[in-house]
C-alpha cells in the first residue's frame, strides 16, 4: 500500500519504489543510490530520492499510528466493521486524529458526566424527536442522587452530551475543515495598549487575508508578533458578514448535517443552542488551533525550504582553487587580523595591523602586507565583510596599486560564522596554536579557495542565509540542512588526503566517528595510496566502505581511477574498456576522440548495465568534474563604502546574499544589505525569486530609495526603473512604520526594508504606480527576515 501510494505521488512505477525503499532500509544513502543503482530504480534521481524518503518516513509513521488507534479502540470494545474500514482507509495523520477522537482516552468532560448520571437518553430522544416537550421529558430524568437537581441540570446535560458528540463527528468536522480552508481569514489586530512597542508590526495592526493564501514569511511574522505579546490573531470563519452577531456558516453546516431545522417543535430552541454552543465553545476552537497549526507547519516548511536553497547555492559557489591566500579579518581598534594559507589551505604566516583609527598606522600596515605578500608568493587576497571592511579593501587596493608586480587579486567575501567557527570546539582541533581572532582570519581566508569544504566546519544556522531560521522547528531545519550539505558534499567529491573530519563526516556512509578514524590514520600512516587503504581504518567496514568509496577522491595516487567518481565495485568495467582500446588506463583518461569511438552497450553486464556504462565513460571523459560554475567575483564601486555614499539613480554592481519569498538582498559593499523586491527584479511577472537569482550571484542594480537613519535600502534590477522622489519616500515613511530589526550585532546581514504593506506582494508591470509601490519595498516581513538571519 505505501509502495503503491508513493509511486502514484511521483508519478513512476512501484518497481522503482520498491527497489529504492530496499536499498534505503539496507542502509544505502540518497547520494548513492542516486549515482551507483541507477539500473535498480530505473534512473530515480537526488530530489526524487529525497521526496520518496520523506514520504516514506511519513507514510511508515501513519501506519504504525493505524495500528496503535486500532488496538485502542478495540481494547475499548468499540471497533465495529464500519470503522475499522474508515480508518483503515484514512490517508492522513489529520483524518486518522478525527476518527479516534471520541475514543481517544481522556480526562472526564461535562458530556461524560452527564451520561453517567443517566441523560443520554434524554439527549438522544430531543435529537431524534424534537416533537416532544422538553420540560417533561427532562422532568422524567431528575435525580438528586446522581447530581440531576431539576429539569435545567438535565437539559444542560443533554445539551453538553449532544454538544460533544457533534464536535467529535469526523466526517462533520471534515466537512467543516474544507469550508475554513478555503474560505476562512486570519486576521491580526495590535494587542492592547502595544501600538508604540509594537511598531514593527504596524502592517498587522488591521490586517485580515485568507488563510489559503497567506504565505509562509507573513504568517511566520504574525506568528512572532503574538508570541512576543504584541498581536492577536484569529480565525474569521466568516469575513463575508459585516455583522458579528450574525450565526455563522459553519453553523449550518452543523445543523445541515443533523438535518436541524426550526419547525417551530418544543425542541427546536434547544437543539439551535446545541448547534451554536457545539460551533462557538467546541468547534470553533478546535478547528483555529489545528488550522492554526496547519499554517504554522506549512510556513516552516516553506522557510526551511528557502533555507535550504540559499545554503545549497552558497556551498556550491565558485570556488578560488589552490591558490596562495591571504585572509584579512578587518576591524578597526583591534586591527585587522592576518593569515596565509598556502594552496592546500594550510596555515603558513599570521600577523596583526593597525591600519585605522585610533592607531592610524597605515604606511606600516602597507609595508606589512606587501612583505608578507611577496614572501609567501600571494595569489589571493580574501577580506571578510565585517566592521572595517572597506576601509581594508581601499588599503588593500592601495598596495596592489603601488605593487603591480604583485599580481594578486583582491576579493570581498561574506565573513558569516567566522567568530562562530574561530570559537568552536573544531577549530581548536584544527588550529590548536592559534589565537581565537586569527582563527576567523584562516577561515576568511580557506572559504574563498573552497567555499564547501570551508563552510562545512560552521553550523549552518550561523552563516546568516536563513528566513525565520529562529521561529521553526529546529530538528526538522537541522535534517533539512543536513541533506543539503550532504548532497553537495557527495556532487563535488571529498580529496580523501586533504578533507578535513567536518567535511568527511558528510561523505555518504561516514560519520563523525569514521571521519576522524580516518584522519587519525592519515596522521599516523600518511597519505592513503588507494581507495582499498580505507578498509584498514577502524571500525570503518564493507558497507560504509561501499557507500564512501565512489565520492572520495585520491589525487596522486597508485591507481588514477581513484582520483574519479567511478566506484572501485566498477574498476572490471574499466579493465574491459581498457582491454578492448588496447591502451593504458592514463592514456585512457581525458581521450575524448578514443571514448567517443566506444560503445556503452559492449561493456554493459548483468552486475553493470547502460546508466552505470555511460556514466563510467563519462567520468573516464573528465574525471573528478567539479559541478560548481567558474570562479567571479564583484567589484565595489569605489568612493561608495556607508550607506550615506549611496544616492537614488546610482547603478552599482553587487553580490546575491540571500533570496527570501518576496526578494532578494544584495551586497554592495556599503555594510548593509538591500532588498531587491521580486517585482524588481525583471521585466516579467515570477513566482519565484529563483527563477532569476540565487545566493552568490553578481547583479547590477539601481538604487531607488535610501532611509540612512533606519538604515534601508531599496534596489532594483530593472535598470530603467525611476528611483523615488524624495516628497514620496517621506510620505511612505510618515505612512509606513516598519521596524528596523537588529541582527545579532552585525548590521550588514540586516536587510531590512521600509514599508509598503502589500510590499511582499508582486505588482502590475508599468507606470508610475508600480515604480512607486517597488520604491517602498520591505516592512515587518524583511525586518523579521533580517533579524532571522543571524
Amino acid at each position: 500500500m505505501i509502495i503503491n501510494k508513493i509511486a502514484e505521488e511521483l508519478a513512476v512505477q512501484t518497481s522503482q519504489v520498491s527497489a529504492a525503499v530496499k536499498l534505503l532500509d539496507e542502509g544505502s544513502t540518497v547520494p548513492f543510490i542516486a549515482r551507483y543503482r541507477k539500473e535498480a530504480t530505473q534512473g530515480l534521481d537526488d530530489t526524487q530520492l529525497r521526496t520518496l524518503q520523506q514520504r516514506l518516513t511519513y507514510l511508515r509513521e501513519l501506519e504504525d499510528r493505524r495500528q496503535v488507534i486500532l488496538k485502542s479502540i478495540d481494547e475499548q470494545g468499540k471497533l465495529s466493521d464500519e470503522l475499522k474500514r474508515n480508518i483503515t482507509g484514512a490517508d492522513s495523520k489529520t483524518t486518522l486524529e478525527d476518527l479516534y477522537l471520541p475514543f481517544k482516552p481522556r480526562r472526564r468532560t461535562k458530556g461524560q458526566i452527564a451520561i453517567e448520571a443517566g441523560l443520554e437518553g434524554l439527549a438522544d430522544t430531543l435529537f431524534a424527536n424534537p416533537d416532544q416537550s422538553i420540560d417533561e421529558l427532562a422532568a422524567e430524568y431528575v435525580n438528586a442522587e446522581k447530581g440531576v437537581a431539576d429539569t435545567k441540570a438535565a437539559l444542560e446535560g443533554a445539551r453538553f452530551i449532544l454538544m460533544e458528540r457533534f464536535a467529535e463527528d469526523a466526517a462533520l468536522l471534515g466537512k467543516i475543515r474544507n469550508y475554513l480552508v478555503e474560505n476562512a481569514h486570519i486576521k491580526s489586530t495590535v494587542a492592547n495598549g502595544k501600538a508604540q512597542e509594537a511598531v514593527k508590526y504596524k502592517d498587522y495592526f488591521e490586517h485580515s487575508e485568507k488563510y489559503k493564501n497567506a504565505p509562509s514569511h507573513r504568517a511566520l511574522a504574525m506568528f512572532r508578533g503574538r508570541n512576543e505579546g504584541m498581536l492577536n490573531i484569529q480565525l474569521d470563519a466568516d469575513p463575508q458578514q459585516d455583522d458579528a452577531s450574525a450565526p455563522s456558516h459553519c453553523e449550518h453546516l452543523i445543523a445541515s448535517h443533523y438535518n436541524i431545522m426550526h419547525r417551530q417543535r418544543p425542541a427546536d430552541d434547544f437543539l439551535t443552542q446545541v448547534v451554536q454552543w457545539a460551533w462557538k465553545i467546541k468547534i470553533a476552537l478546535h478547528m483555529e488551533t489545528e488550522l492554526f497549526s496547519s499554517l504554522r507547519e506549512r510556513a516552516e516548511e516553506e522557510a526551511i525550504e528557502v533555507f535550504a536553497k540559499n545554503l545549497n547555492d552558497l556551498l556550491m559557489a565558485a570556488p578560488a582553487g589552490a591558490k596562495t591566500t591571504m585572509g584579512l579579518d578587518p576591524g578597526l581598534r583591534t586591527g585587522v587580523k592576518v593569515a596565509i594559507v598556502d594552496k592546500t589551505g594550510k596555515v603558513v604566516a599570521k600577523n596583526t595591523i593597525f591600519p585605522h583609527a585610533p592607531q592610524n598606522q597605515w604606511d606600516k600596515s602597507l609595508r606589512t602586507l606587501t612583505t608578507i605578500c611577496k614572501q609567501h608568493k600571494v595569489e589571493l587576497i580574501s577580506i571578510g565583510n565585517g566592521t572595517g571592511s572597506r576601509e581594508t579593501d581601499k588599503l588593500v587596493g592601495e598596495m596592489l596599486k603601488n605593487n603591480p608586480e604583485l599580481g594578486a587579486q583582491k576579493i570581498v567575501v561574506s565573513e558569516a560564522g567566522a567568530s562562530v567557527y574561530s570559537a568552536s570546539e573544531l577549530a581548536s582541533n584544527e588550529l590548536p596554536d592559534l589565537d581565537v581572532s586569527i582563527r576567523g582570519a584562516v577561515s576568511i581566508a580557506r572559504r574563498l579557495q573552497d567555499p564547501l569544504a570551508e563552510l562545512v566546519k560552521i553550523e549552518p544556522k550561523a552563516i546568516g542565509v536563513g528566513q525565520y531560521q529562529h521561529d521553526v522547528s529546529q530538528s526538522q531545519l537541522g535534517k533539512s540542512l543536513d541533506r543539503v550539505i550532504e548532497d553537495c558534499v557527495n556532487a563535488v567529491g571529498v580529496d580523501l588526503n586533504t578533507a578535513s573530519p567536518a567535511l568527511l563526516s558528510y561523505v555518504s556512509g561516514l560519520n563523525k566517528t569514521l571521519a576522524n578514524n580516518i584522519v587519525h590514520f592519515r596522521d599516523t600512516n600518511g597519505a592513503f595510496d588507494n581507495r582499498k587503504a580505507l578498509m584498514k581504518v577502524e571500525r570503518l567496514g564493507p558497507k560504509a566502505f561501499e557507500q564512501a568509496a565512489g565520492f572520495l577522491r585520491i589525487v596522486n595516487g597508485s591507481n588514477p581511477l581513484d582520483a574519479s567518481a567511478v566506484h572501485p565495485e566498477a574498476y572490471p568495467v574499466v579493465d574491459k574498456i581498457v582491454d578492448t582500446a588496447a591502451v593504458a588506463v592514463n592514456d585512457l583518461i581525458g581521450n575524448t576522440e578514443l571514448l567517443k569511438t566506444l560503445s556503452p552497450d559492449t561493456f554493459t553486464s548483468d552486475a553493470f548495465g547502460l546508466p552505470t556504462v555511460k556514466d563510467i565513460l563519462s567520468e573516464l571523459d573528465k574525471p573528478g568534474r567539479d559541478p560548481r560554475p567558474e570562479f567571479k567575483t564583484a567589484t565595489f564601486k569605489e568612493g561608495v563604502e556607508t550607506i550615506k555614499d549611496l544616492t537614488p539613480g546610482m547603478i552599482l554592481e553587487g553580490v546575491v546574499s540571500n533570496v527570501a519569498n518576496f526578494g532578494a538582498f544584495v551586497d554592495v559593499g556599503v555594510h548593509q544589505d538591500g532588498l531587491v523586491h521580486i517585482s524588481a527584479l525583471t521585466n516579467k511577472f515570477i513566482s519565484d525569486p529563483r527563477d532569476v537569482v540565487k545566493a552568490g550571484d553578481i547583479v547590477k542594480v539601481k538604487v531607488l530609495e535610501v532611509d540612512v537613519p533606519r538604515k534601508r535600502i531599496s534596489f532594483t534590477m530593472r535598470l530603467e526603473d525611476t528611483p523615488t522622489s524624495s516628497n514620496q519616500a517621506d510620505k511612505s515613511n510618515n505612512s509606513n512604520g516598519a521596524a528596523n530589526a537588529k541582527s545579532n550585532g552585525n548590521p550588514r546581514t540586516n536587510g531590512s526594508q521600509r514599508g509598503n504593506p502589500r510590499a511582499d506582494k508582486p505588482h502590475k508591470r508599468g507606470g508610475g504606480q508600480s515604480q512607486q509601490q517597488n520604491s517602498a519595498m520591505g516592512n515587518a516581513f524583511a525586518d523579521a527576515f533580517a533579524k532571522a538571519k543571524k
